[in-house]
């Protein structure tokens, strides 16, 4: 209220008992509220002596000042991308940190692959560790995007040896990585030429296809002429040979060897393995192809439930154990490792759907064990309540459901007589449920996923077939089409999507019996390939992906590899 009415006697020129002049430019205002907007106007109105109460700045322009002022008397300021780097260096310099703070927040916002490296180069200038951590952390995750924008070439030798050195620098394929060394090198090759054994040390050859090495690294000039690079190449010669013949935990020590940590895993929870009910926890590491048992176990063995990944935390929610059917919810913190029992659903739901959207937690349908539900209902994780939402058109246990463009889509299922090819999207906005085009096959224990504006529905059982049909919706044409099926027939599986690939495990089989089998699909070659078995063969467990959480490194490795490893790498991003 105070700064609104100084602001509004600034602006009709009253009371102001003090001039700010910038190139000739007089700026009429009362002394109290820029001494309370920083220590320079509380040493320039204390100490500087003045003529007529005219101060005198010369370290900034007219238009600079007018922003300055405007934030000293609103508290806001007019940020655009051309005056927020120059405005931010002259609060540096006036010592305003409340600008300082909105201006690193605008430039947070607008980060991206042509500008990171740049404003984290900028931060070496301007001390603002938030925003520097910002702009380091983007860059870590936006690696091959960023490796191929014009800023990226102007990175120092030390800048871009901090970068490819880190274990969380987010790569498809460590080919990548030298790619990007020789592009940088080829910049300006007479000066950087001499770095190539320092970088080329920095990247995990072991972890890259030996073709590669022989036909890329090796007949590479500058790696030829240079001792050092001979060595490390010879060394990762050995590395790759090796790791086709024992333990990929064999080269943990070796930097050359050592995975990357993803940004994003794999977590599966429950289920049985045969006819044993699992109380464990598995992650998939994608980038090392690696499964890892995590040591903080489920405290209520369930199986048939629903997995979300939400604000650093996993919840297991409904379920049964062949005696209870749950509607109890279980929350893992991955930070503290401690398991946190919230609030319980409005129904029992064992094969029930969930997933995640703007913030909550969506369970619908599901059985209690005598009838099959229609209802749906929403989780807030702030108020850690259930609120019931408007029903389904079907009873649907045993579906699946995704999020397409803030809508959520549920298919297939059973209704307690009939095996569902019908589906339908709920639209959080107007708590409304709307049919689309039945799919071309009845299921239930299927899975669908949503990627590239599409849905997409695999496998499940059709009543008399394991299914392992394929098939995508359009929702633009309201239609759906078969794709390439899975090597396996399979339902009750996990499915969950990592950097454009789909990752299948687990399940029955035709014989009703647990599949160890995993198999990821490439949609833009519409193929499957079969990828590493999972330490535990399992069935109707619950997945979910994991994504960003700072000790990510605790569960893409075997504790016992780090520790005798060694490694000791720090995953401070702020420098």
């Amino acid at each position: 209220m105070r700064r609104t009415v100084y602001n509004e006697l600034r602006l009709a020129g009253l009371f102001c008992n003090a001039i700010i002049e910038v190139e000739d430019v007089h700026f009429r205002i009362h002394r109290a509220i820029l001494y309370d907007c920083s220590p320079y106007f509380q040493a320039l109105f204390e100490r500087w002596p003045t003529k007529n109460n005219v101060f005198r700045i010369p370290i900034v322009s007219a238009d600079m000042m007018r922003l300055i002022i405007d934030f000293a008397y609103t508290g806001s300021v007019a940020l655009i991308e051309d005056n927020v780097q120059e405005l931010m260096i002259k609060a540096d310099m006036l010592n305003i940190m409340g600008i300082i703070q909105a201006c690193s927040d605008f430039i947070s916002e607008k980060l991206c692959p042509h500008n990171c490296t740049g404003i984290w180069q900028f931060t070496n200038i301007f001390r603002m560790p938030e925003l520097r951590c910002k702009a380091f952390c983007y860059i870590i995750k936006h690696f091959e995007e960023v490796a191929h924008c014009k800023e990226f070439l102007q990175l120092s030798a030390e800048e871009l040896t901090k970068i490819i050195g880190k274990d969380e620098l987010n790569v498809r394929i460590e080919s990548s990585v030298f790619d990007a060394i020789l592009r940088w090198i080829a910049h300006v090759p007479k000066e950087r030429e001499q770095h190539i054994a320092v970088l080329l040390s920095q990247v995990r050859l072991g972890l890259i296809d030996m073709d590669y090495i022989v036909s890329n690294v090796i007949t590479n000039r500058l790696v030829k002429n240079d001792p050092q690079c001979k060595t490390i190449v010879k060394d990762s010669k050995c590395i790759v040979w090796h790791a086709t013949h024992t333990p990929l935990m064999c080269g943990l020590s070796n930097t050359l060897a050592r995975p990357r940590v993803p940004n994003s895993i794999l977590l599966i929870t429950g289920g049985w393995k045969n006819n044993t009910k699992r109380c464990d926890i598995e992650v998939y590491n994608p980038l090392a192809d690696l499964w890892i048992d995590v040591s903080d176990k489920m405290e209520h063995p369930r199986a048939y439930h629903g997995t979300a990944f939400l604000d650093g935390r996993v919840y297991c929610i409904g379920g049964f154990d062949r005696l209870n059917f749950f509607n109890s919810v279980d929350r893992l913190d991955l930070a503290t490792h401690t398991w946190q029992e919230m609030a319980s659903m409005h129904y029992s739901r064992s094969y029930v759907s969930v997933t995640v959207l703007n913030g909550f937690i969506y369970a619908f349908g599901g059985s209690d064990g005598q009838e099959r539900h229609n209802t749906a209902e929403r989780y807030c994780p702030e108020t850690n309540q259930w609120t019931l939402i408007a029903p389904m058109h079907e009873q649907r246990s045993d579906a699946s459901c995704t999020v397409l463009h803030d809508k959520i889509y549920i298919c297939g299922g059973f209704s307690g007589t009939v095996y569902l090819n019908t589906a339908e999207y709920y639209d959080p906005e107007t708590n409304l449920w709307t049919m689309i085009s039945p799919m071309r096959s009845r299921r239930r224990g299927l899975r669908v996923a949503a990627y590239n504006n599409q849905i997409y529905a695999v496998g499940g059982f059709d009543g008399n077939n394991h299914l392992s049909v394929v098939e995508t919706y359009t929702p633009q044409s309201n239609t759906w089409h078969l794709l390439s099926p899975m090597l396996t027939r399979r339902r009750n599986f996990c499915l969950e999507v990592i950097e454009d690939q789909f990752y299948v495990f687990g399940g029955f089989n035709s014989l009703d019996r647990t599949i160890g089998s995993r198999e990821v699909y490439c949609p833009s070659t519409d193929s499957w390939d079969e990828v590493c078995t999972s330490n535990m063969p399992r069935r109707a467990a619950g997945s979910c992906v994991v994504s960003a959480i700072p000790n990510m490194a605790e569960l893409t490795l075997p504790q016992q590899s780090l520790l005798r490893s060694n490694l000791g790498h720090d995953t401070n991003f702020s420098d």
